[in-house]
């Protein structure tokens, strides 16, 4: 294992908002495992596996991350994944990323991982989980980072190849909290998979879908209906309906906002036109996280900064976005008590 990275500064070295944003802890809600490959650890395990990539080097992979849709990203992810092949690989894919958010005081991460991608290959479903949960496990041990682990479904695969991976995780419900559904949102709606979150359900996993990042307010209303979700991701084109806005304030449903995703991807067209602020303004359950950080140039802190700086956020803004982050969580009433209350006293310390 790769030695701990550093602590952040305290921001009392420093006035500025990305200081006070690195001393306030905050968890992760909507964080894609396979999205956190930087392409220096890409190149490093595809030479380990044997494996030849589509780019001759990081510089050319890099330069490849320009996207106009969803579907631009995810064909450069899925190709990205191949990489990843034992279980040390998933091991240090995980590691990395926790390590990292260690460094930007993140003390709780709830990540999704998409085992299609990867047993659609050959690679076995215990590989990936095992894998990536012994990275979790070491790092509550060593950075006393908690998580929770999301299995995605892909929603552009159909309903039985979803039915299947489910069967799949049935021996892995002490390792797996919850399922989601991510992947290319357009013309796959949430009802497509009624039935596999009605069994996902039954079987005690908590349910969260992708929804209204490129699909309509109406995907938002199905996942919530339909499939039943305690949590949106995304949720941006809810606004569009000013009844589901009413509905998601009236039952408090988290949304797991990704500013910095939502422009490379072009759901906004500048970080200035992002609606965090309304949704904010409009009494929203908003977080705020990083999504495919490798790909869409941030992870949690840069998001924080990036939206701080463009909408004018207040310092009280900022503390009610990281509060909202572990009230949104998965943890215990008494975990998530003790650290909003840290997010208070950092408050506190830097009036």
């Amino acid at each position: 294992m790769s030695d701990v990275l550093p602590v952040p500064v305290s921001s009392r070295e420093s006035g500025d908002s990305a200081a006070f944003i690195a001393a306030l802890p905050k968890a992760e809600l909507h964080l894609h495992i396979e999205g956190t490959l930087e392409p220096e650890l890409m190149f490093a395990l595809a030479e380990r596996n044997g494996i030849r990539l589509p780019y001759s080097s990081v510089e050319e992979l890099r330069s490849a991350y320009r996207f106009s849709n969803l579907q631009d990203f995810l064909d450069i992810y899925y190709a990205g994944a191949g990489a990843l092949v034992e279980m040390q690989d998933f091991y240090d894919l995980t590691w990395a990323y926790l390590q990292r958010a260690f460094t930007q005081n993140v003390r709780h991460v709830e990540i999704f991982f998409d085992p299609q991608t990867h047993t659609g290959r050959g690679v076995e479903f215990a590989t990936v989980v095992d894998g990536i949960n012994r990275a979790l496990v070491d790092a509550e041990a060593r950075l006393g980072i908690n998580s929770r682990l999301i299995l995605c479904f892909l929603r552009h695969l159909d309903e039985a190849d979803a039915l299947e991976t489910l069967d799949a995780a049935m021996a892995y419900r002490d390792r797996i909290a919850g399922v989601g559904l991510d992947s290319s949102e357009r013309g796959n709606p949430p009802g497509k998979f009624r039935e596999v979150f009605r069994r996902a359900r039954a079987a005690g996993f908590v349910a969260v879908a992708h929804a209204g990042e490129e699909g309509p307010a109406e995907y938002v209303r199905e996942a919530l209906d339909v499939l039943e979700v305690v949590r949106i991701d995304h949720g941006n084109n809810a606004l569009d309906d000013a009844g589901l806005v009413a509905e998601l304030v009236r039952r408090r449903i988290p949304l797991t906002v990704c500013p910095l995703s939502n422009v490379k991807l072009r759901v906004v067209d500048d970080i200035r036109d992002h609606p965090l602020k309304r949704m904010l303004n409009l009494g929203l359950f908003v977080t705020v996280n990083s999504d495919d950080p490798a790909y869409f140039g941030g992870y949690v802190n840069e998001n924080y900064i990036a939206v701080a700086e463009a909408l004018g956020l207040s310092r009280e803004d900022l503390r009610q976005l990281a509060r909202n982050s572990f009230e949104a969580s998965w943890l215990d009433a008494e975990a998530k008590s003790a650290l909003i209350a840290e997010v208070d006293a950092v408050m506190q310390t830097e009036r």
